[in-house]
């Protein structure tokens, strides 16, 4: 630690600032990588709705401090004996290390496009064909049961007809979605 002592202030300041919060960094990302950074473990000892609404970013966090505070250190020991005045190093620490916060805020974004919805949403089954599972009654005089391959998986939807009686087995396509869980057929 001597080594550090001897440095002009401001180097000994980006050191001592680089040190813990590399540490901290490289315990972030392993905690990321095992998948235990559900949050960032902060807690607040006052109500107020912090969570942002559906926004996927916060700004003000602590791993974002930390990125910030990575950037802005390590740029202000790279660039220290290359940029004589003191103002402009500072003013390129800043802007690197907000540079760090909008490169996080962009991979997280890229990430989330990778995201998949595969809840099921019955308005996706319009216009698609499926087979009778149990017979349908004619005009609407009762419901019976179709299947139906919706993103590789079946499903049982309760199904209707302004026709005639559909047997079990034959082919329909779906024409109106009528509730959550009926639609109404025709046979194809």
């Amino acid at each position: 630690m001597d080594a550090l002592n001897n440095l002009e202030p401001l180097l000994r300041v980006f050191w001592y600032l680089a040190i813990p919060i590399s540490f901290i960094f490289i315990i972030q990302t392993v905690m990321t990588f095992i998948g235990a950074d559900s949050g960032d473990g902060l807690d607040a000892d006052f109500d107020g709705d912090l969570d942002g609404g559906n926004a996927p970013f916060q700004l003000f966090s602590f791993r974002n401090l930390i990125n910030f505070l990575l950037g802005f250190s390590w740029t202000g020991i790279s660039f220290y004996g290359l940029i004589t005045n003191r103002a402009i190093l500072i003013i390129l620490s800043v802007i690197i290390g907000a540079a760090f916060i909008l490169i996080f805020f962009v991979i997280i974004k890229q990430i989330q496009k990778l995201a998949e919805d595969n809840s099921f949403k019955i308005t996706s089954l319009l216009h698609r064909s499926g087979s009778v599972y149990l017979r349908i009654p004619e005009k609407r005089s009762g419901t019976g049961k179709i299947q139906i391959s919706v993103n590789g998986s079946f499903r049982e939807v309760d199904a209707i007809t302004n026709e005639e009686q559909i047997a079990s087995g034959a082919t329909i396509k779906i024409v109106k979605i009528e509730s959550n869980n009926l639609v109404l057929v025709e046979k194809i």
